[in-house]
């Protein structure tokens, strides 16, 4: 009788952990599981907004969580699978997914505190009484954060520009990026920074957790959202750390003390801690691996590109490690198992599609309407653009809808126009870091439910698109979980077969040879909507 070996993925999110547990053998999903922080009682007592999950900012662009949160979250997933009769004695192997960007502030106290856990009496108690008290900073920044343009400058200038910048770690210095929002917490609170000991992403605060030691390694993968690793070394960066630190207390040194190793993300960083075993059941054999940020554990499931729509649209690029997107308007990452991709993320993503339905009275779960509206409209015939929000992806100001060449507000050119204009912003804007390929391209998201939308992926793209589930960090992690076992036990280890198991891939679309051509031919629809959008942003 085989033994059974499941692998377990935790995505701690903006707004709720999700649980995934798989067999490592099969790849069958056995057990899911999210709490929402703003819904679950044991969770929204800790001074969140239920509108937008952070704490209320001190000041415009601040986005901070509790990471005392997190710890609830923790003691909350595990004792409800206990409770729910979740075979947690046959997990040989977690792996955890965390809101990238976001990070924690522990204090000298935290090596004892975490040793804790290793007593088995600490199961009388929970996370958040044995470890509360582990922050010099009370809040988690997170990715949301946007009040840091003179620290990310501080960064780009001591790299030597943005050129520069990018060369060395494949980012042009975001403002959300973990460096950058490090650096102002050391200039406005100095002796907090001062009281620093370690600082751990959110990806890496959960393995510190569940193996009881606050000085795990981070992974490469989420070290390339800092801003402070050579991309191509997958070593912490002098150059960047100079810049990082200049004029904080200690500085270089200081600030690469509290930064932890780097490793693969599919590392073992320990095993599971007393506490967890002796209070939830599992086991002590198992392996507890690097974790890495929500994008790379999400890319884990699909090794060619992947098109993510929804709210934002994410367009994740596999490359070879050294392209990286000279505009700097996209990110050079590797995904949760160490393979190298590139993604961009624009805004302004499916709440335009819904708010282009809105305008012509079409409730936002009403899709009917617009499907039959998208079957009428010839693809690439009307040019018709709204950018609601400022946007990164390209970098540019929010600009009202605009009409060019009919005026008449119908749905049939309005809503054929927006889902034409958004697919072409990010098809064009990839176009830097994304070389052509005839390999399929797979969507994910509930518009990929729509034939038409569908249709027009694939003729933008010039490719075939296949439709796949629901793509989730917490199944890339129970994925790289089950990589991470395998590599430790010296198995043959094929992650794509794993992947395809876990999540089935769906219909494939193949391009129409005359919807490609009204996009792509001389003068058709991407050079017309190039020129219109460069003359709309322009203009503001």
């Amino acid at each position: 009788m085989s033994v059974k070996r499941y692998s377990m993925g935790l995505d701690s999110s903006t707004q709720s952990l999700t649980g995934v547990i798989i067999d490592v053998d099969s790849g069958e999903i056995l057990w899911q599981k999210s709490l929402d922080y703003a819904v679950d009682k044991r969770l929204n007592r800790f001074g969140i907004s239920f509108s937008d999950y952070i704490v209320p900012p001190r000041v415009p662009g601040e986005a901070d969580q509790p990471p005392r949160m997190f710890l609830a979250s923790l003691d909350a997933l595990l004792a409800d699978w206990k409770t729910e009769g979740v075979d947690l004695s046959s997990v040989a192997a977690i792996n955890v997914s965390g809101q990238q960007h976001g990070h924690v502030y522990l204090n000298g106290r935290a090596p004892a505190l975490f040793a804790s856990l290793k007593e088995k009496s600490s199961a009388d108690s929970d996370l958040v009484a044995l470890l509360g008290d582990a922050f010099s900073y009370g809040a988690a920044p997170i990715w949301k954060t946007s009040n840091t343009s003179d620290q990310a400058a501080a960064l780009r200038q001591g790299a030597g520009g943005k050129k520069a910048m990018i060369e060395i770690s494949g980012s042009d210095s975001p403002l959300r990026f973990t460096g950058a929002v490090m650096r102002r917490v050391g200039q406005q609170f100095p002796a907090t920074y001062r009281d620093t000991w370690k600082v751990q992403l959110i990806s890496s605060f959960i393995p510190a957790v569940l193996c009881a030691d606050p000085g795990v390694p981070w992974d490469f993968g989420n070290g390339c959202g800092t801003s402070l690793m050579d991309y191509r070394s997958k070593a912490w960066s002098q150059t960047l750390i100079d810049a990082a630190a200049a004029g904080l207390p200690g500085g270089a040194n200081a600030l690469k003390d509290k930064l932890p190793g780097l490793v693969p993300p599919d590392s073992a960083v320990g095993r599971l801690c007393p506490y967890f075993t002796t209070k939830y059941g599992l086991s002590p054999d198992c392996l507890i691996a690097a974790g890495s940020g929500d994008n790379p554990q999400t890319k884990v499931l699909i090794e060619s590109d992947l098109l993510s729509l929804g709210t934002s649209f994410v367009n994740m690029v596999s490359t070879d490690g050294k392209t990286m997107d000279n505009e700097g308007f996209a990110n050079a990452m590797y995904d949760g198992i160490g393979r190298p991709f590139t993604f961009g993320c624009r805004t302004n993503g499916a709440m335009v599609w819904d708010r282009v339905r809105a305008l012509h009275g079409i409730a936002k779960s009403d899709y009917a309407p617009g499907e039959s509206a998208l079957a009428r409209h010839n693809p690439g015939t009307t040019v018709f653009m709204w950018q609601p929000d400022n946007e990164s992806f390209p970098v540019s100001p929010a600009f009202d809808l605009i009409r060019i060449g009919y005026k008449s507000a119908d749905l049939n050119s309005d809503y054929g126009g927006i889902i034409d204009f958004s697919l072409a912003a990010v098809y064009l804007t990839s176009r830097a870091f994304a070389p052509e390929s005839k390999l399929p391209l797979f969507a994910t998201g509930g518009a990929t439910a729509s034939d038409q939308i569908m249709r027009r992926i694939s003729a933008i793209w010039n490719r075939p698109v296949v439709a796949i589930g629901h793509v989730g960090a917490a199944l890339g992690s129970a994925v790289s979980a089950a990589v991470a076992l395998l590599k430790a036990k010296d198995a043959a280890v094929d992650a794509e077969a794993l992947s395809k198991a876990a999540l089935p891939r769906g219909r494939r679309v193949d391009p129409k040879p005359e919807d490609s051509a009204a996009y792509h031919k001389s003068g058709g629809y991407l050079e017309r909507i190039r020129d219109a959008y460069k003359q709309a942003v322009s203009s503001r």
